[in-house]
């Protein structure tokens, strides 16, 4: 459908602006993933762009749908675009273009009461935009999106007149950046392809020329050198090179904290890994980066502030978004997905090889995040461990789903993350897919679990009126003891657990959890429970003090 071209940049422009550039990676989405060769050749970069964009228009059609009379300012429609690619940015391409439209609505959303801007204003965001995601970027390299970024805000430094004509300008820059981008990198001349995030970015700077003009740009070409036939061996090579001698894994999360931990942060992060990108502000902070320990990463961050959305990918399992024979990759044979209680826990079974999703206290995930995490996990065979029985139906439903999109998925009804850690430990991705669902369920199966938390309110429960900020013992689902002490309380669910035998015991600690409980719990099983071996493991902020499993 034809778009009446915008005159000035206003909030109906920032939401045609999106609109069209979602519509724009849609459609240069597979050839973008297929050309993706670095920082990782994980195949995804298109769909990354895609849904970070995504995340943006729903934030600014939420804004205009919050409008019953009249329309949103240029400020809040630009907020709404930067906030809502900020937290649902994927990827390291996705985290740099938030960071780019974030840069932007600093200088659109400047005055609070300004009704639109002009092409001298669209200047000023274009190079706010690319100096402030250069700044964000660990380790800028040439002949990536920055440099395609610096090219456009450049051009348009030199462009005069009405934003049309800026906007056209930065384009016309940021496309022959794009074909330069070879002959910055050597991954990209010998893979005979341009740079996969620059190519993104100059399709969102297309949708932009189209928003002031109403006409569709030129087309641009994704490979350099190569014929189209050739690329897909000499990308596939690049990622076998990368995930040989690369990083393991890829960790992002979302993190509210302030300017100075995250200063510390960057530092510690730097030092971990590469392709660290860290951009937000104002207490809220988006964090990519590429690491061998994922569990550090995210201790790092729990460290900082409060981190939460943590993502964590194995490259090994492949990241890639698509499905079927969209997919340019091959599929691994066999993949684990988890929901998880705590960042601790995150990074242990994100070490252990799953692909997982995070549940914090109070927010479920959905099914349809589920069903996001079986595709992101790119495997011919998914075991879906929900780990929680509230979770059983939302999980079926995810599974069913995956299955449609032909995708072979085993739910294992796992009630605890414990029993989660269970079934982990016994996955062997080289048997049957059957022998391999078996024995996880039966590990599971013999897991008893327990978990110790705080009442919020007085209640009933089968050991009697618990009141609010007593400590209760839950065996299995259900209350067994109520105390007033987390330590005493714990040993007591311990002991009676054990009294039914047991040969090995999991202590999952909270945040909250008292410093000494550990080694209290682990010198009772010492000294009362013979050949009962004990180990330990940081939940993080998991919602209760303590989980326990008995095997």
């Amino acid at each position: 459908m034809a778009q009446v071209p915008q005159t000035f940049f206003d909030a109906l422009a920032v939401r045609t602006w999106c609109g069209l550039a979602l519509e724009s990676l849609g459609r240069a989405r597979e050839e973008i993933d297929a050309i993706n060769v670095y920082p990782v050749a994980d195949g995804d970069t298109g769909t990354n762009l895609y849904l970070t964009v995504e995340s943006a228009v729903a934030a600014v059609e939420a804004v205009f749908t919050a409008y019953e009379v009249g329309k949103p300012t240029l400020a809040d429609a630009a907020h709404a675009m930067a906030h809502g690619a900020l937290i649902g940015a994927r990827g390291n391409s996705g985290t740099i273009l938030a960071q780019l439209l974030r840069g932007m609505a600093q200088v659109l959303a400047a005055d609070s009461e300004t009704v639109h801007t002009d092409g001298s204003g669209l200047r000023l965001a274009l190079r706010r935009a690319a100096d402030s995601a250069r700044l964000a970027v660990a380790h800028p390299v040439e002949g990536t999106v920055l440099t395609v970024a610096s090219a456009a805000a450049d051009a348009a430094d030199g462009a005069e007149g009405d934003c049309g004509a800026v906007a056209r300008a930065a384009y016309e820059g940021a496309r022959a950046a794009l074909a330069a981008t070879p002959g910055q990198l050597a991954v990209l001349e010998r893979a005979g392809v341009v740079d996969a995030g620059g190519r993104g970015l100059v399709a969102v700077l297309g949708a932009l020329v189209e928003t002031f003009t109403g006409e569709t740009v030129a087309g641009v070409s994704a490979v350099h050198a190569r014929v189209p036939g050739e690329i897909a061996a000499v990308v596939d090579e690049c990622a076998d090179v990368v995930e040989a001698g690369g990083p393991a894994f890829e960790v992002i999360y979302l993190l509210e904290a302030e300017d100075a931990a995250v200063a510390r942060l960057r530092e510690r992060l730097d030092g971990l890994g590469d392709s660290l990108v860290v951009v937000g502000g104002d207490g809220l902070w988006h964090v990519h980066v590429h690491v061998d320990d994922a569990g550090a990463a995210v201790e790092a961050g729990v460290e900082a502030g409060r981190p939460y959305r943590i993502r964590i990918t194995h490259f090994g399992a492949g990241d890639a978004h698509t499905t079927g024979e969209r997919s340019r990759r091959e599929r691994v044979q066999r993949a684990v997905v988890a929901v998880v209680p705590g960042e601790g826990l995150v990074g242990l079974y994100g070490e252990a090889g799953a692909t997982t999703v995070l549940a914090r206290p109070g927010e479920p995930p959905a099914s349809g995040e589920l069903v996001e995490a079986v595709r992101r996990a790119h495997a011919r065979e998914v075991v879906l461990l929900p780990n929680d029985a509230e979770l059983r139906h939302t999980a079926a439903a995810a599974a069913e789903q995956a299955r449609a999109e032909g995708i072979r998925v085993a739910l294992i009804p796992t009630r605890s993350a414990v029993q989660g850690i269970a079934a982990l430990a016994v996955h062997e991705p080289e048997r049957r897919f059957d022998e391999d669902v078996v024995s996880m369920t039966s590990a599971a199966g013999a897991t008893r679990y327990a978990e110790v938390a705080v009442a919020e309110r007085q209640s009933w429960t089968m050991a009697g009126i618990c009141q609010a900020g007593d400590v209760l013992g839950l065996i299995d689902g259900d209350v067994a003891v109520i105390g007033t002490d987390v330590t005493a309380t714990a040993e007591t669910v311990l002991d009676r657990m054990l009294s039914a035998g047991g040969e090995l015991v999991t202590l999952v600690l909270g945040d909250e959890a008292p410093e000494s409980i550990a080694e209290h719990l682990e010198a009772r099983v010492r000294e009362s429970y013979l050949a009962v071996d004990t180990v330990v493991y940081r939940g993080g902020r998991q919602g209760a003090p303590l989980l326990i499993g008995v095997e």
